[in-house]
């Protein structure tokens, strides 16, 4: 047997040995691959797992606190529109008050005023009081004059608690708003524009006036 003839049979079973040791290597190199993608699948599914949890932490966490679910531009808003509204209640308050003060103001003006017209009546009957205590009279009319003084100091207390109060003129300066002048002449010692004679006294009603006091004015000489 020469030598070609025994190399052949050799070389055949080399290569199915060869072929025996690639399938071997590529079913081990298999189960490698199987066994690392299931290691991975099982990392994935952990992760998973995880943020599902995370997720069900923060949703928990979220429902604890319902103010973390509120945004911030929400929350400037909620603020600004309560702002609105306290700023408006303010205003609103304070024209109630103007209001409630107007309307005791105008109705203590209507009440004072409703009486002006009997008020200035009683003060021309007054004057008509104080023009017959300057009358000269006889000492057996001494009690009648008692009785007039009399009434003329309750009927001068009745006017000044409705609030009338007299004008004090004499040696005043003349004002057009509380005075009228029924004469205008020259008086020695007295300065232009001065009072110089009362001829009915004045009122006022309040800071009204009721009755403007009738005078006598100086003028330089």
């Amino acid at each position: 047997m020469n030598h070609n003839d025994t190399v052949e049979p050799m070389d055949a079973a080399g290569d199915k040995r060869a072929s025996t040791d690639a399938t071997e290597s590529d079913r081990e190199r298999g189960e490698s691959e199987t066994v690392d993608s299931r290691a991975a699948n099982t990392d994935a599914d952990s992760a998973n797992t995880d943020a599902e949890s995370g997720d069900d932490q923060d949703a928990a966490a979220a429902a604890a606190d319902p103010v973390a679910t509120v945004s911030e531009d929400a929350l400037e808003k909620a603020q600004r529109e309560r702002n609105e509204l306290y700023d408006r209640l303010l205003r609103k308050t304070a024209e109630f008050d103007n209001y409630r003060k107007r309307i005791e103001r105008d109705r203590r003006e209507q009440s004072e005023w409703a009486a002006a017209d009997i008020l200035r009546d009683l003060v021309s009957v007054l004057d008509d009081f104080e023009r017959a205590l300057k009358a000269d009279a006889p000492p057996e009319a001494a009690p009648y004059r008692a009785g007039v003084e009399l009434i003329h100091r309750h009927l001068s207390d009745l006017i000044r608690k409705r609030g009338v109060k007299p004008i004090e003129a004499l040696g005043t300066d003349f004002d057009p708003n509380i005075h009228q002048a029924i004469a205008y002449e020259a008086a020695p010692g007295a300065r232009e524009g001065e009072i110089t004679a009362e001829f009915a006294r004045g009122y006022k009603l309040g800071d009204r006036l009721l009755r403007p006091a009738v005078v006598k004015v100086a003028k330089a000489s």
